[in-house]
């Protein structure tokens, strides 16, 4: 399984190149590698999402919890354990980026992000039931996201 180790300062596109907003999302990509690295020294490291199918499948279920089920193609992913969290990303193909905060020992700081990328639309699977707030970030330039509460265990 090729790891891809990413470089918040030499911002790529590796993996991400059948995005439309491939430059956009690698900023999405690097910022979220920027965040893990300050805040917990930790390296994040993506696969190719067909090569760890597992993580794709628990997002997915996480998702349920609200009826949503991303038509777009997932890219890769990675999972950290940090500091008693399981963080669980997926970057899609559509520019996309969603994350599972899910803290092993505290069921009230569970959670599910949204990040989309410069030049990409809300999805459709999340249009009509989310706000997103927008941020300004070095690396992704914009960002648009917003998140909701894990209820369910998983």
């Amino acid at each position: 399984m090729p790891v891809h180790v990413i470089d918040f300062v030499t911002v790529s596109t590796a993996g991400l190149e059948s995005s439309p907003v491939a430059d956009a999302l690698a900023g999405l990509r690097a910022n979220e590698a920027r965040y893990f690295h300050n805040k917990y020294s930790a390296e994040f490291a993506t696969r190719p999402a067909n090569e760890v199918p597992e993580l794709i499948d628990y997002v997915n279920r996480v998702l349920l919890e609200r009826d949503i089920a991303f038509a777009a193609k997932p890219l890769e992913a990675t999972e950290l354990n940090v500091d008693g969290i399981r963080w669980t990303h997926v970057f899609y193909e559509s520019g996309l980026a969603v994350n599972v905060l899910y803290t092993l020992d505290n069921p009230k700081k569970r959670a599910v992000g949204f990040k989309l990328s410069v030049g990409m639309d809300i999805p459709d699977e999340l249009a009509t039931k989310f706000k997103f707030a927008r941020q300004k970030s070095k690396l992704a330039g914009e960002i648009r996201g917003t998140f909701f509460v894990v209820k369910g265990e998983y």
